[in-house]
């Protein structure tokens, strides 16, 4: 039986559900939606680990088109944010559409019947479109550390989060100090014997001045009248583009957050030696910005134990610190990220010619718009390279991007298009003015980031204003773009 759909969307996290949405509001309803997980919610269904929440307010890290007015706190917790996905599922009638437990072995484009044959777990599937929208925080990544297969504990990442496996009273080690290791730690500190924390470098850390329940009053008035979500909206979305200026335009404007943040540290850490080890040595921004309230006081409780080593080896009853110093532990929590710059779909996308993907970026993931790459026909990324932000809501940017591929079909309709593939000399000519833009800009000031890739580019971070790229992508534009009306052979059943 022959499995055809003119779109295929892989992922239902944020980007796939949106595009979803945003189909069946444009009339569009012959797609289907892959997924391997067992539910929607992309990296808010993955991650569950004690602790986890956004750390962007959550009247800006949600759907413009799909205002909350239940969010219990300005920061959302990861229950919160999965079920307000969930919600949107049923709500927008997209689960019909979504194939759960499907995960996306290859996808190779076949020109001369001009769609993309999808080899699945559940089976073969071809599409005229396909939309990816894995995400960058989609497969988690492991260091490469000798010896880490004999441990005789439990170990996980912190995207894996093994709940069967009861920490309390056990020794637990935390390796990393990025965005999911200043959660952990304090939710896990009190239910612990004893906590060792492995940082190679520290974070900077600001204040969460603004995190607090939403009062009841401000949720009735929210259900009455759905507007008023657009204040709260609004005023962090300005407030955090503010940062910009800073991060990307003059980083001598990051001594404000700077002076913000050793305030803080100086107020919450007294010891004059652990507050040493906590400073960075880098412009703040260069990494992620982390705010927290409780990461400082965590790591001065009597049952935790700062290690500022990075990780030489492990061993099978626990770790060696890189000055040689053996900590043994019960349980290896690995706080180490994600594959962002090698994403493994790279491996797994073939476009004309039968070219990889992989092959095609050596190492340097380029797209035009974060959107469309050249060699690869009818096929788009949301949060693809160049987009991601380290101050905002990435919701932001996959809406401005889902409108760019709805024009981008809007269009083939209307010219009877086969195919839409970027020209290679716009996407070289995009992607040098980004890179460009780089050098004067925090990110690439000297610090050691997953914003950078192996070949020292920033080929994740959207150098300018976010408001910039919605304007930039507000229409597709075809003038960009060699285009097809070329009559495809029949698409033949699956075997």
């Amino acid at each position: 039986m022959r499995d055809h759909h003119r779109i295929a969307i892989i992922g239902a996290g944020f980007s796939g559900l949106g595009m979803a949405i945003r189909l069946k509001q444009q009339g569009i309803h012959d797609f289907v939606v892959l997924e391997r997980a067992d539910d929607v919610g992309g990296t808010w269904q993955a991650n569950t680990y004690p602790g986890c929440g956004c750390d962007v307010p959550s009247h800006l890290y949600s759907f413009s088109f799909a205002p909350n007015p239940n969010w219990s706190r300005t920061y959302s917790l990861q229950p919160e944010i999965w079920e307000y996905m969930r919600d949107c599922s049923r709500r927008y009638g997209v689960e019909p559409h979504i194939r759960f437990r499907c995960e996306v072995e290859e996808a190779a484009w076949d020109e001369d019947a001009q769609v993309w044959r999808i080899e699945t777990s559940q089976g073969p599937v071809t599409a005229n479109v396909v939309v990816a929208g894995m995400g960058p925080l989609a497969e988690p990544k492991l260091p490469d550390i000798p010896g880490i297969e004999t441990f005789k504990g439990r170990a996980f990442h912190s995207a894996r989060w093994d709940h069967d496996h009861d920490i309390t009273g056990k020794r637990v080690a935390v390796v990393g100090t990025g965005a999911s290791a200043i959660q952990i730690v304090p939710a896990i500190q009190p239910r612990v014997a004893k906590l060792k924390v492995f940082q190679r470098t520290p974070p900077w850390i600001v204040p969460r001045r603004t995190d607090r329940e939403i009062t009841e009053l401000e949720k009735r008035l929210y259900r009455a009248f759905p507007a008023l979500t657009k204040i709260p909206r609004a005023v962090t979305y300005v407030a955090r583009e503010l940062l910009v200026l800073g991060l990307a335009k003059d980083p001598r404007l990051m001594k404000i957050p700077e002076a913000v943040a050793l305030r803080h540290l100086r107020r919450q850490v007294r010891d004059p030696e652990l507050r040493r080890k906590l400073t960075p040595d880098y412009s703040i921004g260069c990494k992620r910005i982390l705010p927290s309230d409780d990461w400082y006081p965590a790591l001065q409780q009597p049952n935790v134990e700062l290690v500022d080593q990075g990780v030489k080896a492990v061993t099978e009853t626990g770790l060696v610190a890189a000055d040689g110093s053996e900590h043994e532990v019960d349980t290896i929590v690995f706080a180490t990220g994600f594959h962002v710059t090698d994403m493994p779909i790279g491996q797994k996308v073939r476009g004309r010619g039968g070219v990889l993907l992989d092959d095609v970026w050596r190492g340097s993931p380029q797209a035009y718009l974060g959107a469309t790459v050249a060699g690869f026909p009818n096929m788009f990324t949301l949060i693809g390279p160049n987009t991601g932000l380290g101050h905002s809501s990435m919701v932001y940017m996959i809406e401005s991007q889902i409108r760019y591929v709805l024009d981008a079909l809007r269009v083939m309709d209307e010219r009877g298009l086969t195919s839409v593939e970027v020209r290679q000399d716009v996407q070289d000519a995009y992607n040098a003015e980004l890179q460009a833009k780089m050098p004067k800009t925090v990110w690439m000031s000297g610090c050691a980031s997953w914003y950078i890739d192996a070949n020292g580019r920033n080929t994740t971070i959207w150098p300018d204003f976010t408001f910039r790229f919605r304007k930039r992508t507000a229409r597709f534009d075809i003038e960009h773009y060699e285009v097809s009306t070329k009559v495809p052979e029949p698409v033949p059943a699956a075997a």
